[in-house]
């Protein structure tokens, strides 16, 4: 009793002052811390676990359909994702190939164990930054009493404090919690209160949270199993070979790096047996019983999801991918399933090569509190709450790619806000990024939001092969992209532009030898002369293919051709989606007081009024995108802004 009395004596409280705290070490907190801490503000990392750092629980892939696009602009902006799956892959492919440029979208398997343990190094080597690992238990804030001309929040934040005490000050704050909040996963009758792949749950915040006035909702997601790969039967599967030549993720990757060996992932399908087997046991998944109160993705359902909604199907793709070079576990995708562990191994085993499967991992679904993005400006930081941010799946998105993304936006916020600088808010023209958070801070989504190129208004002019032409000198302005880096797009551009003019001035006569040749490449042959750019427009040529016809054509480099080629070809179609992108800046242009007494504009309905209060749009532009907001209402709503103009400049 004595010696205890004595501890107590001489305990003092653990106290820290930084510049940023970010929870969560995912694919968002990862962006977020390093974006922070790369603009020299010192950064505090907290994890549940340093071995959950970038951890993939779920497929271990990045990219994909939009995916793809996210990667290549946060490389643009100067994030870590697209350098670190380059260094990481094993396999990789372009998909949509047979489709347009604007649909193109990079993919790449990676070495799950690999990709992390890259980025962990990346993160421990990184000046300004400190990984914790410590579960935050309490957001602390106080009062305003410097509230900016801009804000309506009530609150701002002052640290935060971890489960053993320790209290961490600080400037501002990123919530990255990914699927960890609250956490617990199912696998039929089976309920664990653990965050994905076994690891510790983060379970104490949400209360914290509430306190704070920050409402939260359950989200659900899911995973399927993982088999040992020696079980398994290939002979009866589809191979499915990566790229003969690798593009890279990152605009600073050198192409000849990424070029390796690959390893072969493979497609089988699931058949009426399998069916039946779900619909068998729908009554034991957890899914289908009620007791999952989360809202799980609609355009990543579990099998016996599609097994219900798709009833016409007789059959389901399912994806045979390796986890990594260094184990035998293979990834099950497109059968992600929270039923019992007995009726996934008698399902598995109907699948054509997985008929003596053994399973390393079953498949669970797992349920955690997130927000409604609702709560925040365009810039991720919470409207309540001056300085604090949030970021990934606690936004109620879904996706690596989404998070990362996300991340890197809040990093570079929290560092603006707290360096006084202009914050970053991307448009839907400029980026995906601009799409996907406009998306979560202006719609009510009642699902996990997942990104789609079927998103983006301007897909053409947001290609993930002119990510950098867009995006460089945002990174650069912000002071994640060297002068270097920028000065090669700077140069990218001139030299496309110098060759877009010259192609405008080569005239190609009606030659039979350029008709023989034109009529080898399946193209009408010439009967008068015509410019190369003309020949470049046909659907059946391209800048590479016609370079025959064009003796004076100089060396340049592969992604000055790709840009010439395409901004050739597509001409009419970028000029028509530019005009397009003039009208909506009109209207994104037009800014709304933050603080704008929406009870003193007359003729407005009381829904729009009620969604104007609660979402507070910064713009006519997004307040236009609220779900219940019509264009009579913004008629009125301009009629306001202009009689409030009209007064201030009378004084």
């Amino acid at each position: 009793m004595e010696e205890t009395n004595t501890i107590k004596k001489h305990h003092t409280e653990i106290r820290e002052e930084v510049d940023v705290c970010v929870i969560g070490a995912g694919h968002a907190g990862c962006e977020a811390a390093l974006a922070c801490a790369r603009l020299g503000l010192e950064t505090v990392l907290f994890t549940v676990s340093v071995d959950s750092i970038a951890l993939m629980p779920c497929n271990p892939n990045i990219g994909g359909s939009s995916k793809g696009h996210l990667v290549r602009e946060l490389d643009a902006l100067g994030g870590e994702m697209g350098k670190n799956i380059d260094k990481t892959f094993i396999q990789s492919k372009m998909l949509n190939c047979s489709k347009g440029p604007a649909v193109h979208s990079l993919r790449a398997q990676a070495d799950k164990s690999d990709y992390s343990r890259e980025m962990r190094k990346v993160l421990e080597n990184q000046e300004h930054l400190t990984i914790k690992q410590a579960e935050v238990c309490e957001i602390l804030t106080e009062e305003m009493t410097d509230i900016r001309d801009d804000s309506v929040a009530r609150r701002k934040i002052t640290g935060v404090r971890i489960f053993t005490g320790g209290i961490y000050l600080c400037k501002a704050a990123i919530i990255c919690t990914g699927t960890y909040l609250k956490a617990r996963c199912l696998c039929g009758e089976a309920i664990m209160h653990t965050g994905p792949n076994g690891l510790q749950a983060a379970n104490h915040l949400s209360e914290s949270l509430m306190a704070q006035g920050i409402p939260l909702r359950r989200f659900k997601t899911g995973t399927p199993a993982r088999m040992d790969g020696r079980t398994l039967d290939y002979s009866k599967m589809e191979e499915q070979k990566g790229d003969e030549t690798v593009v890279p993720f990152s605009f600073s990757t050198d192409p000849a790096s990424v070029q390796k060996e690959q390893v072969s992932c493979y497609l089988t399908y699931t058949n009426e047996e399998t069916h039946e087997i779900i619909r068998e046991n729908l009554d034991r998944s957890p899914l289908f019983a009620g007791v999952i109160e989360g809202t799980g993705p609609r355009y990543c359902p579990s099998i016996e999801d599609k097994v219900v909604r798709f009833a016409e199907k007789e059959r389901h793709q399912v994806f045979i991918e390796p986890e990594g070079l260094f184990t035998n576990e293979m990834y099950v995708g497109g059968m992600s399933s929270s039923l019992p562990e007995d009726v996934q191994l008698a399902m598995y085993r109907t699948v054509p090569g997985l008929e003596h499967c053994k399973i390393v991992k079953h498949a669970y679904a797992i349920e955690y509190d997130c927000i409604s993005a609702r709560e925040l400006y365009p810039t991720l930081e919470f409207k309540s709450i001056s300085g604090l941010f949030a970021a990934g799946q606690f936004n109620g998105s879904s996706g690596y790619e989404e998070a990362a993304a996300q991340g890197l936006i809040a990093g570079i916020n929290a560092s603006q806000l707290l360096l006084h600088k202009p914050q970053l808010v991307l448009k839907r023209s400029e980026a995906y990024i601009g799409v996907l958070i406009d998306d979560l801070v202006t719609k009510d989504n009642q699902e996990p939001y997942r990104m789609m190129t079927s998103r983006a208004e301007y897909r053409l002019l947001l290609r993930q092969d002119n990510a950098d032409l867009r995006l460089r000198k945002y990174g650069y302005e912000v002071g994640l992209v060297s002068k270097e880096e920028y000065d090669k797009v700077l140069e990218k551009e001139r030299l496309i532009q110098k060759e877009i003019d010259r192609l405008e001035t080569v005239i190609v006569g009606a030659a039979t030898s350029t008709g023989e040749f034109l009529q080898k490449l399946g193209s009408e042959p010439l009967k008068t002369g015509c410019k190369l750019t003309d020949l470049i427009c046909r659907p059946e040529l391209t800048y590479d293919l016609i370079a025959p016809l064009d003796p004076e054509r100089p060396e340049l480099p592969q992604g000055v051709c790709e840009q010439v080629n395409i901004q050739v070809k597509y001409a009419g179609y970028i000029a028509r989606q530019n005009k397009q992108v003039e009208q909506f800046a009109k209207m994104e242009g037009k800014k709304i007081p933050v603080n704008l007494d929406y009870d003193q504009v007359d003729s407005l309905r009381l829904e729009a009024r009620q969604k104007l209060k609660e979402f507070r749009p910064i713009s006519i532009g997004q307040a236009s995108r609220i779900s219940g907001v019509t264009p009579a209402d913004i008629s009125m709503l301009l009629v306001h802004l202009e009689k409030i103009s009209r007064k201030e400049e009378l004084g």
